[in-house]
């Protein structure tokens, strides 16, 4: 397992990504003054997103409907947890935006290749606990012997 979305499970067996882009922003608004430059505050922490790239080669795979599940996940627009393989554990977040691009087609017009990209937003980060470290050390360290 490379990583959990809820259910949904990242692994080269259903949908490896090979790109995890983090992006992060902290408030800093501003406050114009004349004759000096505007004076600035910070207000906390903004928006926390990650975006997930990947592709499908389905001849490898055989599974042809896994997206579909991540899509009818966001379509409930409830939050999920996100922990990676590691037992990182990120927090709670939202599917944001999806896009698959579909290659290379059998004669039926099945893809052999669908590349992803999927956008999640973390809406409540993990405060960890001592339990919540040992259960993602645990997970880590079990996923490292499978």
């Amino acid at each position: 397992m490379m990583m959990a979305l809820g259910l949904f499970v990242f692994s080269l067996r259903t949908a490896a990504y090979q790109e995890l882009q983090r992006v992060t922003n902290w408030r800093h608004p501003s406050n114009s003054r004349v004759g000096s430059t505007p004076a600035y505050q910070f207000t906390g922490k903004g928006e926390d997103t990650i975006t997930l790239k990947g592709e499908i080669y389905h001849e490898l795979t055989n599974n042809r409907v896994v997206l579909d599940q991540a899509r009818r996940m966001a379509d409930t627009g409830m939050a999920y947890t996100l922990i990676e393989g590691t037992g990182k554990i990120y927090g709670l977040v939202i599917i944001e935006n999806m896009e698959e691009t579909k290659t290379y087609f059998f004669k039926d017009g099945a893809a052999r290749k669908t590349e992803f990209s999927l956008t999640l937003k973390i809406v409540k980060e993990w405060k960890p606990t001592l339990l919540g470290t040992l259960i993602g050390m645990a997970g880590g360290a079990v996923n490292r012997l499978i």
